[in-house]
């Protein structure tokens, strides 16, 4: 019986081996050292530089780089090209993905295929970075990612996921590129703890994608920060949008989307905090909202939302609306700008606050009139807009603001 057992082992032991790739090795190539292994085998790649290209890693294994060794693509085209399941790639430095107007070259591509793991690589001179197409049940986790993006129309995303499901996006730093995570009718997925930042469009930008969580991760200074377009429960927390700066930037925008929790954010100097536009059943629940442009705008068709106890701290507007119907609750936020008095002493103001001013109407409707915003003529029509409103919507008040910003818990 403990031969038999013996005999058991050692044969399964010999299915998989360890293959190395070097220089000075037997095997030179990474694409070789892929040929000659076996599924289950591991592929280990000692330092140095290895200019290939079209690498297609078709059975599952391990593909590991020893002291990040660097795969030049020589600028002909895709790098490394997955086409089997239970797949990781892990440590290398890829460099000079080639640049194509018909075809999306990455330097890591999966194509539908499930169980991969791609994870701390760093990506540089590339078109796109990192590319799952109808990829499934897969992590892509603590890369690094340096674009040289100048224009748009021949540039790239850093992390793209088209059609895929059930993936996460863990601990990435993506710079310099289009857009620095993309997705597009991909579901269940989970954006966590990453920075996406100084790219040239969107920190992160989807559609047609449902049921996503994104969580803890930082957009700053891109052309825009996050762009939600046509998609559902979604849920968005504890997320950074800073330094989103432009004539048509924002730190987030939702186009069409329903049945949401955007809660535990903070949206810190951007041109606009939030803009939206015909998305419904949102919850906006303890966010800060400081020093922006307009925290928030509405663009029409907004209904049933929720603003539940947010610091509005420091906006030149903090709420434009270009309608005078509303049917949004706004309820125990706090505004910096709230000048009313808490008799009672309960920590909620006696007095309802407005949050609306006429000139944010105005300003909608005429751009150029921003040059008037600190003016004394302004402060008397947003004043008489307060006592009797007639272009703002007369139910959309707070009539239980806070008097103290609300301490809110980011562990």
């Amino acid at each position: 019986m403990f031969t038999f057992i013996f005999f058991v082992f050692y044969f399964a032991q010999g299915w998989t081996k360890t293959i190395t790739v070097c220089q000075n090795c037997t095997i030179k190539t990474i694409q070789e050292g892929i040929n000659q292994a076996s599924e289950g085998d591991t592929v280990v790649v000692k330092k140095g530089r290895y200019p290939e290209f079209n690498i297609t890693i078709d059975k599952s294994l391990i593909l590991l780089g020893e002291n990040l060794p660097i795969i030049d693509g020589l600028d002909k085209g895709e790098i490394i090209k997955i086409v089997a399941d239970n797949v990781t790639v892990d440590g290398f430095k890829i460099i000079n993905v080639g640049t194509s107007y018909t075809s999306d070259y990455a330097a890591v591509r999966v194509i539908k295929k499930d169980g991969f793991l791609i994870q701390n690589l760093e990506l540089e001179k590339l078109f796109f970075g990192i590319y799952l197409e109808k990829a499934n049940n897969g992590k892509v986790l603590n890369n690094t990612i340096k674009g040289d993006a100048v224009n748009e129309y021949n540039s790239g995303n850093g992390i793209q996921l088209w059609y895929c499901k059930n993936v996460e996006v863990s601990g990435n730093n993506v710079q310099n590129v289009r857009d620095g995570i993309y997705l597009e009718f991909s579901d269940n997925i989970i954006i966590s703890h990453n920075l996406s930042r100084n790219n040239l469009r969107y920190g992160l930008h989807f559609m047609f994608s449902n049921n996503d969580i994104y969580e803890y991760n930082t957009f700053e200074n891109n052309g825009a920060g996050v762009a939600v377009m046509f998609s559902k429960f979604i849920e968005m927390n504890n997320n950074v949008f800073m330094e989103n700066w432009g004539t048509a930037a924002f730190g987030l925008l939702l186009k069409e989307i329903n049945d949401a929790k955007i809660t535990n954010n903070v949206f810190k100097e951007n041109t606009v905090g939030i803009n939206i536009e015909g998305s419904n059943r949102i919850a906006y629940k303890n966010n800060n909202f400081i020093s922006n442009g307009w925290a928030i705008k509405v663009r029409g068709a907004c209904y049933t939302n929720i603003f539940e106890n947010n610091n509005f701290l420091y906006n030149s507007f903090d709420i434009s609306y270009n309608s005078n119907l509303n049917d949004n609750k706004f309820s125990h936020n706090f505004w910096s700008n709230y000048t009313g008095y808490d008799l009672d002493k309960n920590g909620i103001g006696d007095v309802p606050y407005r949050p609306v001013k006429l000139f944010s109407y105005i300003v909608n409707r005429t751009p150029e009139t921003i040059i008037l915003l600190r003016s004394l003529f302004i402060d008397i029509i947003d004043f008489s807009e307060k006592v009797s409103p007639v272009f703002t919507p007369d139910n959309l008040v707070d009539e239980n603001p806070k008097m103290k910003p609300i301490k809110h818990d980011r562990s």
